[in-house]
């Protein structure tokens, strides 16, 4: 068992005092992470954009409405089976693995432990403080906010650990969790689901449905704050996050060819167990199928996001791997999405700025005469937007206003004591 990120057992490489501390160049870029981002963006809009229909009746799964026409119906089967609960643990793992890559890459320019920490406690606390802002002005489903802060939590607990101590916490986690599963299904069979629907309806609403700008502030930050514990109490994120830590290590994604056995399995049994789950939770809402009680299915649909979201990732690595075999220039849509994902954290903000001012009820109130397939349609309009943008910024050779920033602010101190950095892709989000 390898044990090659240890502190224990791996020298340390020495660092030279003039070695610049700085971002990823754009040509030591993985495809795979950055083509997984740019594609799962559309599946965030996707997910987002169902808590704007506001004035809906709520069902028993993820705020999609009780009723609707076939083409509706359709819509938020299609949703549950493959985006609600998916795609948070989906980018769980691409941001741990970009922290690792991030790590890997820093010590091997010749920055030292202490620099490299603190470059990743920095970038965390801004991310938090991003989510924070995101959340107060526009969005109280921010996932920014967690992502820092399991960062901040989870980099110095394991990132000196073992190979074989991360699979052990992972072995353990994963076990917690379905214990936790468990738990909740048990709770949930003795609880109404109109109860437990309509209150989770009315919570995540509630600042959409506000027609105050001010009002649909204060209620959406508390319920931000809320989220933001809860995203670690429930182990997902940080069940992904070793998984994503353990797979950059061993460049699951930078070199997909030395792992296809592995990315095959896990793309098809991940997938297959999420999908399973999402479906039956999809029939049970639509009325086709009656299992049991809806909450407690959604309990372990949300466990299975855990490997529905690793299993999309090992599939970005093989179509990777099938992109790169073939050699030449990338297509145009291979292009754009690549595009969009070094500048994911922009492509995730501006979704925001779109759909809070145009759909919410403190904005233009266009939610509400949407149904769950023109939702969908917003939703792909909005993400391929997105995918312009990025495009022509990359033709121009700018990165993303929201990466810009970040890497500014992460990257400050440590340019003052070092020579200037040369141009540098954006920071991973």
């Amino acid at each position: 068992m390898t044990t090659a990120h240890s502190e224990a057992t791996a020298p340390e490489p020495p660092a030279p005092a003039e070695a610049p501390v700085r971002s990823t160049p754009v040509s030591e870029r993985a495809l795979a992470p950055d083509l997984a981002r740019g594609m799962m963006l559309l599946l965030i809009a996707l997910a987002h954009v169902p808590w704007f229909l506001y004035d809906a009746p709520a069902g028993l799964a993820m705020l999609h409405p009780a009723d609707g026409n076939l083409a509706d119906r359709v819509a938020q089967v299609a949703s549950l089976m493959v985006v609600d609960a998916r795609t948070h643990t989906m980018f769980g793992f691409l941001f741990a693995y970009g922290i690792g890559q991030m790590y890997a890459r820093q010590k091997a320019r010749g920055t030292s432990e202490k620099d490299v920490r603190g470059i990743l406690r920095t970038r965390h606390l801004w991310m938090l403080a991003f989510g924070a802002v995101h959340a107060l002005l526009l969005w109280q489903g921010d996932i920014l906010g967690t992502y820092g802060l399991i960062g901040l939590i989870m980099v110095p607990l394991f990132f000196h650990r073992s190979d074989r101590t991360l699979k052990i916490w992972l072995a353990v986690l994963l076990a917690l969790g379905a214990l936790f599963t468990l738990v909740s299904v048990i709770a949930a069979l003795a609880t109404p689901d109109a109860v437990s629907a309509v209150t989770a309806a009315d919570m995540q609403r509630a600042s959409i449905a506000e027609t105050s700008y001010l009002l649909s502030a204060v209620i959406r930050f508390p319920t931000w704050v809320f989220a933001l514990g809860s995203g670690l109490i429930s182990l997902a994120l940080p069940t992904v996050f070793l998984i994503g830590v353990l797979a950059a290590r061993h460049r699951f994604l930078e070199e997909p060819e030395r792992h296809l056995p592995l990315l095959r399995r896990v793309a098809v049994l991940g997938i297959a167990v999420g999908w399973i789950a999402g479906l039956a939770l999809g029939l049970q809402h639509i009325g086709v199928l009656d299992l049991a009680n809806g909450s407690a299915l959604a309990s372990v649909h949300f466990y299975t996001g855990i490997f529905a979201g690793v299993g999309y990732a090992a599939l970005f690595g093989l179509v990777a791997h099938r992109i790169a075999a073939r050699g030449g220039r990338w297509s145009l849509p291979v292009q754009a999405l690549v595009s969009l994902g070094r500048r994911s954290l922009s492509g995730y903000l501006a979704q925001s700025l779109v759909f809070a001012p145009f759909l919410a009820a403190w904005g233009l109130g266009l939610g509400v005469h949407l149904s769950s397939w023109t939702a969908v349609l917003v939703a792909v309009g909005t993400w391929l937007l997105t995918v312009v943008a990025a495009y022509l910024l990359d033709r121009s050779g700018r990165r993303g206003p929201a990466e810009v920033l970040l890497r500014k602010l992460t990257y400050r101190r440590t340019s003052r004591r070092s020579p200037a950095a040369p141009d540098a892709a954006p920071a991973q989000v």
